[in-house]
């Protein structure tokens, strides 16, 4: 399936498989049932199965959604699980994922790597100065065809992914294999390991190369702390009420009671209600009125805090006395 309508949020998963020989067809006959079942959730846009070949060893699949909350709920869901656990017999060992935003440019065939780093947060200024190194050094050989630097997604992935593709698999080894390469990895060692794919033809064609990206941007200590209150506060006012009944002790409560409200504030509230309801405000666009969003988010987030407020309020006076 190719990619179809555009949206300036989107988003896309990048899997990688290896596949156990004898079971090719096998694998596309499950894959393409769960591109079926990706296809009837929120936000999804396309997916794309590209097999093996000389330049790839794993399969590529690819998930384009409108959104990081749309995405996450495909990724995290229970339909998804499923298939994964039926479809673990054709692979040998677990996949890869990458997940990567922006827009796409016009359609063409290109080799794109896909290189993986997870960066401590005092080493940032220091690894992206050492990207540019290597942005400016790779842009010199034949083939180049422009790179693109993700920052990680809170809550989606730790990594920092960067991508970049060359005309053909000879143009992209002649880099790969480059005394330049080599001694630029060598300035990077402080950053650890990183890991490095490959990817042939069509999936190049759908991100945006060059000057303007789609970096998924880290939001800012406030938002995160505000963020997280918001999801916060329901979600141990239900867990209290739940255990009311129990009777616990205080540290066994909290001890408790801490245990799950990390499960889920991180598997259910979070992806589903804070990302949901402040997405625009957490992950705004270039071209969002900064002003103008703030003033709605504000008036979205008293507005349902004053509701959980009320609600708990008549339920623990009203309704119903704690015990």
């Amino acid at each position: 399936m190719s990619p179809g309508r555009l949206v300036g949020n989107a988003v896309t998963v990048i899997i990688g498989e290896r596949v156990l020989s004898g079971c090719e067809d096998a694998f596309m006959a499950w894959q393409q049932k769960v591109n079926s079942a990706a296809s009837n959730y929120p936000g999804f846009i396309a997916a794309e199965i590209n097999p093996a070949t000389s330049v790839q060893q794993d399969w590529s699949l690819t998930y384009r959604f409108d959104s990081i909350p749309n995405l996450q709920a495909w990724l995290n869901s229970a339909t998804r699980h499923d298939l994964l656990t039926e479809g673990r017999s054709y692979c040998d060992g677990p996949p890869t994922q990458q997940i990567v935003t922006g827009t796409a440019p016009p359609p063409d065939t290109l080799v794109t790597a896909v290189v993986t780093h997870r960066v401590a947060p005092e080493d940032i200024d220091h690894f992206l100065a050492w990207q540019q190194r290597l942005r400016l050094a790779e842009s010199k050989f034949p083939g180049y065809r422009g790179s693109e630097i993700f920052r990680p997604i809170e809550g989606v992935q730790d990594e920092w992914t960067t991508l970049y593709r060359y005309d053909s698999a000879a143009d992209l080894d002649r880099w790969l294999t480059s005394s330049e390469r080599r001694q630029l990895l060598d300035e990077g060692k402080r950053f650890g390991e990183f890991g490095l794919r490959t990817i042939d033809s069509s999936f190049g064609n759908w991100f945006a190369f060059g000057e303007v990206g789609g970096q998924a941007a880290v939001p800012s200590n406030a938002k995160t702390v505000i963020a997280v209150w918001v999801g916060l506060y329901p979600t141990v006012m239900l867990l209290s009420l739940a255990m009311a009944p129990e009777h616990l002790r205080m540290w066994q409560g909290m001890l408790i009671g801490n245990l799950l409200s990390s499960f889920i504030m991180t598997y259910v509230t979070m992806p589903f209600y804070v990302n949901r309801l402040l997405y625009r405000w957490l992950y705004p666009a270039s071209d969002t009125p900064m002003t103008a969003t703030n003033i709605r988010t504000a008036l979205v987030i008293v507005a349902v805090t004053v509701f959980w407020a009320v609600l708990f309020w008549l339920v623990t006076t009203v309704l119903w006395t704690l015990p």
